[in-house]
């Protein structure tokens, strides 16, 4: 029994050390992630007349690349313009492959 217990114990600690060993910051990581977006939509090619808010929900491929899944807009000049400036751009950091991003962006009148 006495055994059982060292062992069960030896696991714990081994996992625990495994969890505190998790040096990436994902909040460092998102704040990259959302400079690098608001650097390639920086400059729109058309008007916008009011404040809007839109939610971006993305992913990031194998190589890198972010794919767009929704704009979260139902502007079709937003949605194309977010899809040209952002589908298959290779960002520096990617996040990880296949993970939902959901992000907020405000896009201010000009």
């Amino acid at each position: 029994m006495k055994k059982f217990k060292l062992l069960a114990l030896a696991i714990v600690i081994s996992t625990a050390g495994l969890f505190a060993a998790n040096t990436e910051n994902p909040e460092n990581l998102n704040k990259e992630l959302r400079n690098q977006i608001v650097k390639l939509l920086q400059t729109p090619d058309f008007v916008i007349e009011k404040d809007i808010t839109v939610t971006l929900k993305f992913t990031f491929s194998s190589e890198g690349e972010i794919v767009v899944l929704c704009p979260g807009c139902e502007n079709k000049d937003i949605v194309a313009y977010i899809r040209k400036n952002l589908n298959y751009k290779k960002f520096d950091t990617p996040g990880e492959k296949d993970k939902i991003y959901t992000m907020p962006l405000k896009l201010k009148a000009s």
